[in-house]
Order: C-alpha cells, then sequence, then structure tokens
C-alpha cells in the first residue's frame, strides 16, 4: 500500500491500531492468568472488557471511513508481546512477575494512548467527526487505564526479594 494522502496516513493507522488492540485482547489473558495479586487480575480483566469495546468502535470507524476492518502488523506492539513472552521465560518470582505485567501493560497503554492521538487529527482532517468522538472515547479508556497502571504500580512493593 502506497501511503501518499491523508487518507492513506489514516487508513494506514486504523489497521494499526486494529491489529494491536486484536493482539493486546489476547495477551491481557495471559496478564491476567499470570499475576497471582486479584486487584491486578481484576484490572486485566476490566482492561480486556474495555479493549473488546474498543475493537467495537474501531469497527464503526472503518465502516464510517469506507473500508473494510483490516490489519496491519503493529510491529511495536509486536515487539512489546516478544519482550514479555522473554522475560516470562525466565521463570520469575511470582511477585517480580507481578510487578513485570503492569510494567509491561503500561508500555502498551503508552503506545495505544500515541497511536489514538494521532488518528483524531486525522480523522478530524478528513471531516470524520464522528470517528474522531469514537476514537477519543478510546483514547479516554486508555489513559484511564494507565492511571490505574500507575496507581498500582506505585502502591506495589516487592517483599520476598531483597534489594541488593
Amino acid at each position: 500500500m502506497s501511503i501518499d494522502t491523508i487518507h492513506d496516513l489514516f487508513e494506514h493507522g486504523l489497521e494499526d491500531i486494529y491489529h494491536a488492540e486484536h493482539r493486546l485482547l489476547e495477551v491481557l489473558s495471559d496478564l491476567e492468568e499470570n499475576t497471582e495479586r486479584e486487584e491486578i487480575a481484576s484490572a486485566f480483566a476490566e482492561h480486556r472488557e474495555k479493549t473488546e469495546g474498543q475493537i467495537d468502535r474501531l469497527e464503526e470507524v472503518f465502516e464510517m471511513f469506507g473500508e473494510p476492518p483490516e490489519k496491519e502488523e503493529c510491529e511495536a506492539v509486536e515487539g512489546l508481546i516478544e519482550e514479555y513472552e522473554e522475560f516470562t521465560s525466565m521463570d520469575p518470582n511470582q511477585e517480580v512477575m507481578d510487578y513485570h505485567n503492569m510494567a509491561a501493560a503500561e508500555k502498551t497503554e503508552h503506545y495505544e494512548i500515541a497511536a489514538y492521538g494521532n488518528l483524531i487529527p486525522l480523522a478530524d482532517q478528513l471531516g470524520m467527526d464522528e470517528a474522531a468522538d469514537l476514537l477519543e472515547e478510546n483514547l479516554r479508556e486508555e489513559q484511564d487505564a494507565l492511571e490505574e497502571l500507575k496507581e498500582l504500580t506505585e502502591g506495589f512493593e516487592i517483599d520476598a526479594i531483597p534489594a541488593e
């Protein structure tokens, strides 16, 4: 696909975040299962539900855009997932794993916030106000999820491993 117009750029970004949301939906289940602390696991379960709604909104945007929902591999998210899988293969202590799960989720939230933050002005420039509103809703949910993760991370203490 040649990207020569704002229309092309918007479509490319939409396909990228659509792929990212689908991949993260899968990973959120892993994060929930690999986390022992209930409040953290619950946060992942809640965000998984919100991600399903975000995917639905993205599909609405595709419809408004006149294109079928398609995925463009999001190399950034794939890299974050690869990094996560590599860490889990090191068989970390469970408390360390719980903390890492939150940190990994925070990284993805930052990416998603940036992606939506870039798509919204493009939708505005294309005169797609309703699409911009849907993308803004996704952005707000990502920002809320990041704040929740930050609060959990700030209150997290790892007791089992002495600091060196």
